[in-house]
């Protein structure tokens, strides 16, 4: 051990904390968690302790030490899962027990909504968080959670409450003991909580608690008080605090993604935009945001465009416009830097976009798929850059990077394993992620829908009996009336027949 790392452990805190071990030439090689940090380094070091080849592999590689405090060994074990993402360690993936990731998985829209755990994924309308790799923990802190916030974790196809529903850990919707609307307000607080969002849910909680009291409905007030003391004295609460500005600091790639950037602020906020669509076909637009180099769910945002257009630039302009007017900038602030998931078309017209609001000072860049560069728009408006953006040549040599030059653009060359490429990556994926999910489910939802939706006075039950009989709408012709008015009577049957020879040519 060199006396730099020696002098480092000595420094460490007995608080619960993600900590960070380098090679010699600055790589992240491990991330790990601990309850008491400087006890768990410790460990790594002690002579008499056993350990497996591969973990005394990863000791003779260490060479430095960072870490980052949390409120509990929970919030670290949260914090752990983001930064292995970021920087997927290759120890990480060498002495990783659970032979796969696995995700919080919440069908919130479901009639029956579940909270279960999952290995895999789906576009299926669902909330997923993750991916962990601590499963055991992980299914550990939910378990502490549905003692708080009651949810079911299967589908009954039984009329009567489950066992666990006199246990108090399940909402009981079999013998409706609770509405659907309450459960997934109790859910709304579940996923806060897992969000970071736990002192807002705790103010929330203790403003009923107040004024069920002053109603003098004390047993009801008695439940939001077990449920806000519960809250509060979780030692493994799940937690992520993404306003510490302390943890930004110890952050390597947002400070060199900052520093080469020539950027003046912290980059506490990043923002990714990506479009997705097929043909032109239900275009969509996705807005996720990172906090702290964190992604942070509660703050996703997604738009339809106003044209459906096979115009991807056209697209991006048109979110971009929308984002940064006047209501949105008010509701949802502004961000440090925004990412545009594609090259130098889309970021030329979000650049052009942003100089039409009334907000000029964001940065902006581009993060190109095929070669993964980092797109910076050189075209001087006002004597300003228009990416303002100020590239720190000398600490771009240093990395290892370079630049060319194409067009009005500059185009960043970084090193595929520097982890401040893969921050900009893990924005740009994320972002295509959640427009790809997004467009799915809009296709998927459009696909039910049929010319009978337009005609006045035909409902959903009148819709589905013809559906059911005659099948698609496009199998329709003036003919079938008298097939029809057999199935949902005359009446309807002639504003069906009014509408197809007006409408269907």
């Amino acid at each position: 051990m060199n006396a730099k790392l020696e002098q480092k452990i000595s420094q460490l805190p007995l608080s619960p904390g993600v900590y960070f071990y380098f090679d010699s030439v600055g790589n992240v090689i491990y991330v790990g968690k601990a309850l008491k940090l400087r006890n768990r380094v410790k460990q790594y070091f002690q002579h008499n302790r056993p350990k497996d080849l591969k973990t005394e592999a990863l000791v003779r590689e260490i060479a430095d030490l960072k870490w980052m405090t949390t409120d509990n060994e929970l919030e670290a074990l949260f914090l752990e899962a983001e930064m292995i993402k970021r920087y997927l360690p290759r120890f990480n993936i060498l002495l990783r027990d659970d032979k796969s990731v696995s995700y919080i998985r919440i069908d919130y829209y479901s009639f029956h909504p579940t909270v279960t755990m999952t290995r895999y994924p789906f576009d299926d309308n669902a909330k997923y968080f993750g991916p962990y790799i601590n499963v055991s923990q992980i299914s550990l802190a939910l378990r502490y959670l549905r003692r708080i916030f009651p949810y079911s974790i299967r589908k009954s196809s039984s009329k009567k409450v489950s066992l666990d529903y006199f246990l108090g850990l399940d909402p009981g919707l079999e013998e409706h003991k609770t509405s659907l609307k309450d459960y997934r307000a109790n859910l709304r607080k579940l996923i806060a909580v897992i969000e970071g969002k736990q002192k807002k849910i705790e103010q929330e909680i203790a403003e009923n608690m107040y004024n069920l009291a002053k109603e003098q409905k004390y047993e009801e007030a008695a439940h939001y008080r077990n449920q806000l003391t519960a809250l509060k004295n979780l030692n493994n609460r799940v937690k992520l605090n993404f306003n510490n500005d302390n943890n930004l600091k110890e952050d390597d790639s947002l400070m060199n993604l900052k520093k080469i950037l020539g950027l003046k602020n912290y980059l506490k906020i990043i923002e990714g935009y990506d479009i997705s669509h097929m043909q032109g076909t239900n275009v969509v637009a996705s807005m996720v945001v990172f906090k702290n180099g964190v992604s942070d769910k509660m703050s996703y945002r997604k738009f339809k465009t106003t044209i459906d257009q096979n115009n991807d630039f056209a697209n991006m302009n048109d979110i971009i416009l929308r984002r940064f007017s006047s209501k949105n900038i008010n509701n949802w602030g502004l961000p440090n830097l925004v990412l545009i998931d594609g090259g130098k078309g889309q970021l030329d017209a979000a650049i052009a976009a942003r100089n039409k609001s009334r907000v000029k000072n964001v940065p902006f860049i581009g993060l190109a798929k095929r070669s993964e560069q980092i797109v910076v728009q050189t075209i001087r408006r006002d004597g300003d850059l228009a990416s303002l953006v100020n590239i720190d040549y000398k600490f771009l040599q240093k990395i290892n990077g370079t630049v060319q030059k194409s067009d009005n653009f500059l185009l960043i060359n970084i090193p595929h394993d520097n982890s401040l490429l893969k921050i900009l990556q893990r924005v740009r994926d994320e972002s295509h992620r959640f427009a790809v999910n997004y467009h799915t489910n809009l296709k998927r939802k459009n696909s039910l829908k049929s010319v009978l939706d337009d005609i006045p006075g035909i409902g959903d039950k009148t819709r589905l009996k013809i559906l059911k009989e005659i099948g698609p709408i496009d199998r329709l012709d003036l003919t079938d009336i008298q097939r029809i008015a057999a199935i949902i009577g005359k009446s309807k049957a002639i504003k069906i027949k009014k509408y197809l020879k007006n409408n269907i040519t």
